[in-house]
């Protein structure tokens, strides 16, 4: 079987990147989908004896895929191109995706090379074949079904759908980030968001405990769910004992602003390790207002002592849209299932903290030295 790939942003690259995003893009399918392709003047062509429905599974979660079809290829001949329209309008007639009596219908051609017809007139033809045996209405404008034909030189392929693919660019290609990952809603969202951009993400749970327990299983799962859209590059997890720091900072700080410096020591320490990852960025799931550690001032305090760009590809959005990517990519159940929650989180927590302010805690209890000791405790979790 063969099916056209196609990508969006890919497309207007320089020549030079638009092959080494292309290679990858090929390289990442092939991690989990044994085929062949065929790369001609854009047009990407997979070739494979796997079924639909794995070949389906696989080209579902590759990021830089916009849309995919399934082909049929025949001679550009106008009578073998007829006899191929018959077999496939049949088919989507048995299969319930046309219906003559009550759809109409449009064709679409593209064409490459020299010809003796342009694609108007191949268009012509080909709808003349479809109304000669189904007797169907055209509908150029608004059509209920749609048969796509593409001439390339001395080939003609056909095709009744586009299935949508996940857009974006091929993981692996913008390099590495450090993704703090919590057991809430947002985080896991925000990880999928950056595998959408093509970067290949390293994972950081901040293990809360005593005052956090029950998360570091539910953390695994959304781990080995987000390896399901990193074909090409590996998904790491790892903890690190963010406990010992956050009780070293509730017995030297005011209780009002613990959520601040726990942010804070959070992004270092995705510093520190993305630092060792070769990484070049933390990314988080914040939105802002979302809760008292996401205010505009909460936010910059957080972020102030941090050496290293810091991502919030949710940081426009509203719960219901985070649920919903959530759901679409499978990470909203397991985040919701039951966890005790932070311990930690004061009565009453400071919501507009003021940066100076922040600055001379930071300095008089000496986070520095207090999340040095901590880095020792990172470690890497095994998704098997």
């Amino acid at each position: 079987m063969k099916y056209f790939i196609r990508y969006g942003e890919i497309g207007i690259k320089s020549p030079k990147i638009r092959r080494k995003f292309e290679n990858k893009l090929i390289n990442n399918i092939q991690t989990e989908l044994k085929c062949e392709f065929e790369n001609d003047q854009g047009r990407i062509t997979l070739i494979t004896d796997e079924t639909n429905e794995k070949v389906e599974d696989v080209l579902n979660r590759v990021f830089g895929i916009v849309s995919y079809s399934p082909i049929s290829e025949t001679e550009t001949d106008k009578e073998k191109i007829s006899e191929l329209i018959e077999t496939e309008i049949k088919k989507v007639i048995d299969e319930n995706k046309f219906n003559p009596e009550k759809d109409s219908f449009a064709v679409k051609c593209r064409r490459v090379g020299e010809h003796d017809f342009s694609s108007q007139e191949m268009a012509g033809y080909c709808g003349s074949v479809v109304v000669k045996l189904t007797n169907a209405k055209v509908n150029l404008s608004n059509p209920d079904f749609t048969l796509y034909v593409e001439v390339r030189k001395n080939r003609t392929y056909i095709y009744t759908e586009k299935i949508q693919g996940l857009g974006g660019l091929p993981v692996g290609s913008q390099g590495r980030v450090v993704c703090l990952i919590s057991g809430g809603i947002d985080s896991p969202v925000a990880a999928y968001n950056m595998l959408k951009r093509g970067c290949a993400v390293t994972l950081l749970h901040c293990d809360n405990y005593p005052f956090t327990t029950g998360t570091i299983e539910k953390v695994k799962k959304q781990a080995k769910n987000l390896e399901r859209y990193s074909l090409g590059s590996e998904v790491k997890l790892y903890t690190i004992k963010l406990g010992q720091y956050l009780e070293f900072i509730q017995g030297q700080t005011p209780p009002r602003m613990t959520c601040v410096l726990c942010k804070s020591g959070m992004y270092q320490s995705a510093a520190y390790l993305a630092k060792k990852e070769g990484a070049n960025a933390v990314v988080d799931g914040s939105s802002i207002g979302q809760v008292a550690s996401q205010t505009l001032n909460n936010i910059e305090a957080a972020r102030y002592h941090c050496r290293m760009p810091i991502f919030s590809p949710l940081i426009s959005l509203d719960k219901i849209e985070i649920e919903a990517i959530g759901k679409k990519m499978g990470s909203y159940e397991v985040s919701i299932l039951p966890d005790s929650g932070c311990g930690a989180v004061p009565k009453y927590p400071e919501t507009h903290a003021d940066l100076e302010l922040v600055k001379t805690i930071v300095e008089d209890i000496d986070q520095k030295s207090a999340l040095e000791e901590i880095y020792e405790t990172i470690t890497r979790i095994d998704l098997e």
